[in-house]
């Protein structure tokens, strides 16, 4: 096969799949005839010649995609105009702990905010798919450690956390949280949680606005080694 054809082919497959094309789900298309460096190549150069559309190819957590500008965002808003949905101000400040410095008990977020977590924001942060249960820290009450997942990244448009914005950077973060107020998923009604909601387009990862903490000291419990927090370790009701 030339590369004419296998590029063609591996632009139609993107274009018409939902979800992000991993490099095992591209190597199927040619029965695994091409390698991945070979489609890595081809997959750069699909890049080159999409760079002065609308539309980009990226690579994500989950794999390759095909997915709008952002400057495209304003217009394309008006096929589907929605309004914003909201979060609350301790969603946020758990969303960002936990992407800065994870993986994090309950217990690590309630020490570095200062204040009791509610069930109900862990459990939005889950229904999202942005948040997951990674395993249990060694220590009383082997209380659970937290991570972002898969989903988070792809919702930031990001292939890892190596690239999540410096807190010293608001614009990234706010086109970041720009990318997950357009995710998939995100009108359904915000729960009932006893802090004052914020709009989403407050940035949660400054700390001079949402987040009134620092992200870049280390929390109790974190600093080291020891995996003990403060106390047991459990999370509070």
């Amino acid at each position: 096969m030339n590369t004419t054809d296998a590029r063609r082919i591996l632009e139609t497959a993107l274009i018409c799949s939902h979800q992000p094309l991993s490099l095992r789900d591209l190597r199927a298309l040619f029965d695994d005839e091409l390698g991945s460096d070979t489609l890595k190549a081809l997959l750069i150069d699909l890049q080159a010649e999409w760079t002065h559309k609308g539309v980009e190819l990226v690579c994500v957590a989950s794999g390759w995609r095909f997915q709008s500008r952002p400057d495209m965002r304003y217009y394309l808003d008006r096929l589907h105009p929605e309004k914003p949905p909201r979060y609350t101000r301790a969603a946020l400040e758990t969303l960002a702990i936990i992407a800065y410095r994870q993986p994090v008990t309950r217990g690590d977020i309630e020490d570095i905010r200062g204040v009791t977590v509610n069930s109900l924001v862990i459990k939005q942060l889950e229904d999202r798919g942005w948040v997951e249960v990674i395993g249990h820290r060694e220590t009383v009450g082997r209380p659970a450690l937290f991570a972002t997942t898969r989903q988070f990244l792809d919702d930031l448009g990001l292939a890892s956390l190596d690239q999540l914005p410096s807190l010293d950077d608001p614009e990234r973060q706010e086109r970041l949280l720009q990318e997950l107020q357009a995710a998939p998923g995100l009108d359904e009604p915000e729960l009932s949680l006893s802090e004052p909601e914020l709009p989403f387009e407050l940035n949660p990862l400054t700390t001079d606005s949402v987040v009134p903490f620092s992200l870049t000291s280390e929390p109790p419990g974190l600093a080291g080694d020891s995996p003990t927090v403060p106390g047991t370790g459990q999370a509070h009701e």
